[in-house]
């Protein structure tokens, strides 16, 4: 029994390797920096809360007809001005002024000002992009229109033309864990399917071969005594 063990062993080996060296590799990658510069919080800068003048009367009321939920709504003054954030359950948001007129939709320049604002480097610039919701970067990855600034170091920072806000930081390090996430999962299209047959297939086969690696190691041998002739 020991030796059939053996023989299975040895092709689960074969059969296993890769995969499992494709994990211990993609995971210590995951784990070599602390998941706070991976996701570029390091970058940002803790801007100073500004309070609302006194005075401030706030006038903005959901559009009549709206069957939307609303996640969340704020207040705040933004780069010298009151603005109120309605956001929706479905990821959209609105703007508006204290007097409750609907703000435009975010400019490039506007998304620059934010980004040389609240990012770190963030002033150097290289290109800034306009994407809508259906065709978002990989790297994004979520369904809202964006503004895609690109630094001078490789990062991407996203800022939502209807939010006003910055929605996410992609750094190259971040993109090249993603990539070592996508490996770790057998996912390199969505990166996002943990749930799939071959990577359940694989993880049920290198379980086994690791159980029998185990009983192998209490295997008795038996030395062979040599006969003097």
């Amino acid at each position: 029994m020991m030796r059939k063990f053996a023989k299975w062993h040895i092709w689960l080996g074969w059969l296993v390797g890769v995969p499992v060296l494709m994990w211990t590799v993609s995971g210590l990658v995951m784990v070599a920096r602390p998941i706070e510069t991976v996701r570029g919080t390091d970058l940002r800068k803790e801007l100073p809360e500004q309070a609302l003048p006194a005075d401030t009367n706030i006038a903005v009321s959901l559009p009549s007809g709206t069957t939307r939920p609303v996640r969340a709504v704020t207040t705040q003054v933004e780069r010298g001005e009151t603005v109120t954030r309605i956001a929706y359950m479905d990821g959209t948001a609105e703007r508006f002024r204290a007097d409750g007129s609907k703000m435009g939709p975010l400019t490039d320049v506007e998304a620059r000002l934010i980004v040389a604002e609240a990012i770190s480097g963030g002033d150097k610039v290289a290109d800034v992009k306009r994407f809508p919701a259906d065709a978002v970067p990989f790297d994004f990855r979520r369904e809202m229109p964006v503004w895609q600034v690109m630094l001078a170091d490789g990062t991407n920072v996203y800022v939502g033309i209807e939010s006003g806000q910055i929605e996410a930081v992609r750094t190259r390090w971040w993109r090249f864990y993603d990539f070592m996430w996508g490996l770790h999962i057998m996912d390199l299209q969505t990166r996002e399917d943990t749930h799939h047959p071959i990577l359940i297939a694989f993880a049920a086969l290198s379980m086994f071969g690791a159980l029998l690696g185990c009983i192998l190691m209490f295997r008795r041998r038996k030395a062979r005594v040599k006969v003097p002739t």
